[in-house]
């Protein structure tokens, strides 16, 4: 039973990839200050998985505490790497903000994993490395254009760190290039937590079908796609912390090679706003409220992965749908309005 430490685990990807890791019998600590995230992903691990995480709040940019956890945490065997900001539309009005935390916290965690002799590390990016790509689908030997936001060149400068870490380093790296992950965990305890107004456009439909917000914008509609509207690559969240369960289990697998290896995870399939809003409006029964409003500074116009690298080495296939993908965070939103009226 291998100890893996999870950086993010509070948060949406990392308390559900904190679930997977635990369904095939990792031991699982995490790290999390919660600035963006919630108590709720972790206490959903414990009422899913019926096992406690150890979490400790840790600001990664505090390399005096993170040293001092290594020390004091034996026998890690890999980390996964999810602690960010993450908000596009953030990144572009507080570009330092995202500077500083985002690479001075892997910049800290990699000190410590040379340190400490981590021999596995999964580095949680993003197809926004891509910008706007001129051939579709994307492969992982697509050349990285110029990011559209200060978030994705933080995720490129991420990716070049460990990329020239490798070089000289005994560290195993597999860089995760995901694309959009939506969706909830199929009990509907655990979801996306929105931090004040979502950013993210399920959070976004969801919240406005519960009368939250009272309507939605599609940021664009006469862009270059069959309907106007941004074209993303939707995956499930279970799919995607299933691929860390097997990225961490294939480093551990090659531990006697030398690996450094990067993976798109995405369906495959390219899927427009106005077809992700049918969608949800299909599987719910409601209508939603939604204007076609101007562009959004830093959204790329389409992508969507080819992800056969990741099918082929890591064994991985995504197998949720974007209806699947619609009714779990639908079903998931309900809930999260039940617990505050509990709450209340």
């Amino acid at each position: 039973m291998a100890k893996i430490l999870v950086t993010g685990g509070a948060g949406y990807i990392g308390s559900h990839t904190i679930i997977d890791l635990l369904g095939n019998g990792f031991e699982v600590i995490s790290i999390d200050n919660f600035s963006h995230s919630s108590l709720i992903g972790l206490e959903a691990v414990g009422k899913i998985t019926n096992k406690s995480v150890l979490n400790h709040n840790i600001n990664l940019c505090d390399f005096a505490a993170l040293e001092n956890f290594f020390e004091h945490e034996k026998e890690i065997a890999g980390i996964i790497h999810f602690a960010a900001f993450k908000a596009v539309g953030e990144s572009v009005e507080k570009p330092l903000m995202y500077y500083e935390n985002n690479i001075v916290s892997l910049l800290n965690l990699l000190k410590c994993v040379d340190k400490f002799n981590i021999k596995h590390f999964v580095f949680s990016s993003s197809c926004s490395v891509y910008g706007n790509a001129q051939n579709l689908p994307v492969t992982e030997e697509t050349p990285l254009a110029p990011s559209e936001s200060p978030y994705a060149t933080t995720k490129q400068m991420g990716e070049q760190i460990l990329t020239d870490l490798s070089k000289i380093s005994s560290v195993n790296i597999v860089l995760l290039r995901y694309f959009n992950p939506v969706g909830a965990h199929l009990s509907g305890l655990n979801g996306e937590v929105p931090i004040g107004k979502p950013n993210n456009l399920v959070p976004v439909i969801t919240q406005t079908a519960a009368g939250l917000l009272p309507m939605m914008h599609v940021w664009g509609g006469d862009y270059d796609t069959r309907d106007g509207s941004c074209i993303r690559d939707y995956i499930h969240v279970m799919d995607i912390a299933n691929a860390h369960t097997k990225s961490i289990t294939y480093l551990i697998k090659n531990n006697t090679n030398k690996v450094f290896e990067i993976f798109n995870l995405g369906s495959g399939n390219g899927v427009s706003v106005i077809e992700a809003i049918h969608s949800f409006e299909k599987v719910s029964g409601l209508k939603l409220n939604y204007k076609i409003s101007e562009r959004r500074a830093g959204d790329v116009i389409s992508i969507y992965a080819d992800n056969s690298k990741a099918k082929e080495l890591l064994a991985w296939k995504p197998i949720y749908t974007i209806d699947d993908m619609m009714l779990s965070a639908w079903q998931w939103q309900q809930y999260l309005q039940n617990l505050d009226s509990f709450v209340e």
